[in-house]
């Protein structure tokens, strides 16, 4: 009997997942252990091994299929012995049946009706979807003078879209646009943090801290003979943050409804970018690591989620995350929390300021961190006891290295 390959649960919240590529055609001798496809999860690409030996007899899924199912079946293996005739499942009912795309406005569904000339009335009332009345308010269209071609003649979205009235049109039909389909990443992210903003009670402190010392200190380490990396500012911050987070246990925390866990170690989230979204991989115990293990560990963990390599367990979980957005030249921002985690630090860029210092205005290296705190966890005090500490080791670096 064929063996069933089914679509797997590449961790532990995947529900769906798509199937980018098979590596190995129909006919072909696989191996245990032999990878034979690719599986775009919301977070990266990974491999799919065989787990038995024998040919691979069908295809059920095609590559470039998108949202299959978790344990949905993919493809079929005939072991020793087997020809394709043993194969009678029928593909179509185990292929995935592609959703209708739904429209904008769910009143429009167009039918072959004659229309009439004009939009059709009852006394004063004109019959038009919700939508199409809203366009046609924003552009100053008169929907009496609009033929529909909804069902009975109802005036929907694409007939308002294509009158032109006293103001502005809000498509791009009149210059070139290009519609890019959002990847599984993005979908998650756009989920995840739409959820985060509208259910837990963001509030933010910000502090700015000198960097003059920490950018000296940097400039000396890394023209060390002995030196095995280049360390990055970025680096003095994921230790530094960890270390604050020790001598701020509260803030150390995840939220689960009607607890808080405290963690006795700093697991710190880096927010990586790649293409099509980000990830956050994971320094855990950075409280305990030198800084040229980050710095290792966070170029490592970086060129493996951009090349789509990142295992599941090095970016799930974390007690706290880091997005640094200075290498860009952004001053300051407001990151998002990523659940369950309570707080998000943003780094902006370093910068010469205009400082007051002993009663003269002198030029100082500033850079502004931003922290995020989700008020069900903690409060104010305790968001302003971890940025003092943080403010702490950035501006003394020698204490980063005197534990």
């Amino acid at each position: 009997m064929p063996i069933q390959v089914l679509m797997p649960a590449l961790s532990p919240t995947m529900t769906e997942g798509n199937l980018v590529k098979w590596l190995k055609n129909e006919g072909d001798k696989i191996k245990a252990g032999e990878v034979i496809a690719e599986i775009e999860t919301d977070k990266a690409t990974m491999e799919v091994e065989a787990v038995d030996e024998g040919t691979l007899g069908k295809i059920v899924i095609p590559a470039g299929t998108d949202a299959v199912k978790v344990n949905s079946l993919i493809a079929l293996i005939l072991e020793a012995g087997e020809d394709a005739s043993a194969i009678n499942i029928p593909v179509a009912a185990v292929q995935p049946q592609p959703m209708a795309k739904p429209e904008s406005d769910p009143i429009e569904i167009k039918a072959n009706v004659s229309a009439p000339s004009t939009a059709p009335t009852q006394g004063d009332r004109v019959f038009a979807s919700p939508l199409a009345k809203r366009i046609a308010t924003q552009k100053g269209i008169n929907l009496n003078q609009i033929q529909g071609s909804g069902p009975h003649g109802r005036i929907v979205k694409s007939d308002v879209e294509n009158t032109r009235g006293n103001s502005a049109p809000i498509t791009y039909s009149d210059s070139g646009f290009e519609d890019i389909k959002l990847n599984g990443m993005r979908k998650t992210i756009g989920k995840r943090l739409t959820d985060a903003k509208q259910t837990i009670p963001h509030f933010y402190l910000t502090i700015d801290c000198e960097l003059d010392e920490l950018l000296s200190f940097r400039t000396k380490l890394n023209a060390m003979p002995i030196a095995k990396t280049k360390l990055s500012v970025n680096d003095f911050v994921v230790k530094a943050t960890a270390l604050a987070l020790m001598d701020a246990p509260d803030a150390n925390v995840t939220f689960h409804g009607d607890y808080v866990r405290r963690y006795t170690q700093a697991d710190v989230c880096v927010a990586v970018a790649i293409d099509g979204g980000l990830v956050t991989p994971i320094v855990k115990a950075a409280n305990l690591k030198s800084l040229n293990e980050i710095s290792f560990e966070v170029k490592d963990l970086a060129e493996k989620a951009r090349a789509g390599k990142l295992p599941p367990e090095a970016y799930q979980g974390g007690s706290f995350t880091i997005s640094n957005l200075g290498m860009y030249g952004v001053k300051h921002f407001d990151a998002i929390i990523n659940p369950p985690q309570a707080c998000i630090l943003a780094v902006g860029a370093g910068e010469q300021r205009a400082v007051v210092r002993n009663g003269n205005i002198v030029a100082a290296n500033m850079v502004t961190l931003t922290l995020s705190l989700d008020h069900r966890a903690l409060d104010g005090a305790v968001g302003a006891a971890f940025l003092k500490a943080l403010k702490g080791y950035i501006e003394n670096p020698l204490s980063l290295l005197m534990l």
